[in-house]
């Protein structure tokens, strides 16, 4: 893998917080590029990191959720997934948001990947994990403004909900279609 960490990073000369809620917090920075150049507006979109877990039953039927979005005014088919809390390592965050939002718990987990939602403007990362031979052991613990149903689907229905528009949050499409690339290239 090819870190470039240190690479053309720009100094930070002043931040300051324009907004600060549990869900979002906006930052203006003035930033001096490697070459001496001064952008005295760069803003940034701070949150905490977010799993998503593709959770397959002991059957083999995917666990997903419908749920409204309300930015892109829509209700489409998600995985199961939240935001970690603090103190918590991503697989922790993970398996709680499954039982909380679907009742399942159990199974094989493995971190599929990390990605940066937006790196040019967000500080945050979303964690993908794939837990297989998931069971039903409890009831749903939804949060005050959680609203959404719990869903069994085979792998072909999930496939067609990725490549034909039932799901478009690209945090997880993008790792659905590597999960599904693994299963059919890799074995």
């Amino acid at each position: 893998m090819i870190n470039n960490d240190n690479e053309r990073k720009w100094k930070v000369l002043r931040s300051e917080y324009l907004f600060r809620r549990p869900w979002l917090t906006a930052r203006r920075d003035e930033v001096q590029l490697p070459d001496g150049r001064i952008n005295p507006e760069y803003y940034v979109l701070e949150y905490p990191d977010w799993v998503n877990i593709i959770a397959i039953t002991t059957d083999g039927h995917y666990v997903m959720e419908r749920q409204y979005r309300h930015g892109a005014g829509r209700t489409d088919y998600e995985l199961p997934c939240g935001v970690m809390e603090a103190g918590e390592t991503p697989l922790e965050a993970a398996r709680r948001e499954l039982l909380e939002e679907t009742g399942y718990t159990g199974g094989e987990w493995h971190e599929l990947m990390t990605l940066s939602p937006n790196s040019s403007a967000m500080n945050n990362y979303s964690h993908t994990f794939v837990a297989v031979g998931v069971e039903k052991t409890g009831q749903q613990h939804l949060d005050a403004t959680e609203d959404l149903t719990v869903h069994l689907l085979t792998r072909d229905e999930v496939f067609d909900l990725v490549m034909n528009g039932g799901m478009i949050q690209a945090l997880m499409v993008a790792p659905l279609l590597r999960h599904f690339y693994d299963q059919d290239v890799r074995g």
